[in-house]
């Protein structure tokens, strides 16, 4: 006797993209927009603080990278599952490295991503490309 296996499946199983899904996103742009305010505030310091201007390039390049890895998420990429946290983490490590300065922004949007991703990203999992 073959036994029938049935796929369980315990998130809804429509593409649609829902409010939650949607205030996820926007909560990790609005911490990502936050980063990048204090990008731009270190920049208009730059002399006083003596930070090179080479630094500024390389972290608003991550910036806009953070920026593309939500707009992927929003278009069902994984691309941008994968590429928001790593740069994410690069934003992080690289202002604690060269500017010894802990970004509570970026911790709190690491955590929203880990958290929204189990409750938004992870039940739409099967819809990214």
């Amino acid at each position: 006797m073959e036994k029938e296996y049935k796929e369980y499946s315990y998130f809804d199983e429509d593409p649609k993209k829902g409010w939650g899904f949607i205030l996820a996103l926007a909560s990790l742009l609005v911490f990502t927009f936050m980063g990048i305010g204090l990008d731009f505030d270190e920049y208009l310091q730059h002399e006083s603080l003596n930070i090179p201007k080479g630094y500024f390039y390389l972290i608003f390049s991550i910036d806009i990278l953070m920026i593309l890895g939500i707009v992927l998420m929003f278009f069902y990429r994984k691309a941008g599952i994968v590429l928001f946290p790593l740069m994410l983490l690069a934003h992080f490590f690289m202002h604690n490295y060269y500017l010894s300065t802990f970004l509570y922004s970026d911790v709190t949007n690491l955590f929203l991503f880990t958290g929204f991703g189990m409750l938004a990203i992870i039940p739409k999992w099967k819809f990214f490309r």
